[in-house]
């Protein structure tokens, strides 16, 4: 292949990202789950420098309104909402992250592998992925925390078991159908070793599926987190965390509305926005392959 032809790739290729991008901004949807994500994530990075008071922090005025001094209230030991919603991002946020990255990183080990060597080996990997998604989520979750014990750490643990099969499953089949390319046959013909073909070839070439599966899933994690926590199997008081802080005000719903609102509103957006981009990452990702 002569300079030309690579510098024509090049610009062809830089071309198609400026497109791609170009139609991820189109997309309303999508870009307002990017702003919604990128408030989220900056707003649990900067929770020091956001949140008013501590979030552990009590103040006479339990079960206050929202006020000038309090903003979303106070809830029935009188700490500042929105100080304990701003660090709930980070706690909830943190946890989703670390978790969907334990799932990805197994998930794309394990994937490859069943992918790209099927036989055996690929049929013992995904009967037992199988296995695991053979049991609600939910139940599953469950089921390992309460064997685990109720820790952020554990927590971290069960969303990275139970959603590691997902991952697995995506990749195997983007590996299925990429090791058929002529570039991977030509890469084996050239004498290249397994590892070499599975993160030089085929995995740059499946990572536009990955991409979107993890921002789908960043959003059902947070509401995994959520609800384990308002179980009381997941985050432990005095932990701020949006599940736990709807758990902790659920019997006050009449009385203090404000308590249960405003985590629950952060909650769903959050949950929102992830989706929204995940939607605009996976049609603009469309596009750019069928171009």
């Amino acid at each position: 292949m002569s300079n030309k032809d690579v510098k024509a790739g090049k610009i062809y290729l830089a071309w198609k990202k400026l497109v791609f991008l170009r139609r991820l901004v189109r997309n309303k949807f999508s870009v307002f789950g990017l702003v919604i994500t990128l408030m989220a994530a900056a707003t649990a990075i900067f929770a020091s420098y956001l949140a008013p008071h501590s979030p552990f922090e009590t103040f006479p005025e339990t079960i206050s309104p929202p006020s000038l001094e309090f903003l979303l209230g106070t809830d029935f030991l009188g700490r500042c909402l929105l100080s304990r919603i701003i660090y709930g991002a980070q706690v909830s946020m943190g946890v989703a992250l670390s978790s969907v990255s334990i799932s990805l990183i197994i998930g794309i080990i394990l994937g490859l592998i069943a992918g790209y060597y099927e036989g055996l080996v690929g049929g013992i990997i995904m009967r037992g992925m199988d296995v695991i998604l053979s049991f609600p989520l939910i139940i599953l979750a469950l089921g390992i925390i309460a064997v685990l014990g109720p820790s952020m750490t554990n927590l971290i643990i069960t969303i990275g078991v139970v959603y590691t099969p997902t991952f697995v499953r995506l990749i195997n089949g983007s590996v299925l159908s990429a090791k058929q390319n002529e570039y991977v046959l030509a890469a084996k013909a050239s004498g290249s070793g397994d590892v070499r073909i599975l993160a030089l070839h085929i995995l740059p070439n499946i990572v536009a599926p990955i991409i979107v599966q993890t921002s789908l899933t960043l959003s059902t994690a947070i509401l995994v987190e959520s609800a384990l926590s308002f179980l009381g199997m997941g985050t432990q008081p005095p932990t701020p965390s949006w599940g736990a802080m709807i758990s902790e005000s659920r019997v006050m719903m009449e009385l203090a509305p404000w308590t249960v609102v405003y985590p629950g509103i952060v909650l769903s957006l959050a949950v929102i926005g992830f989706n929204l981009l995940g939607d605009g990452l996976r049609d603009a990702f469309d596009q750019f392959l069928k171009d």
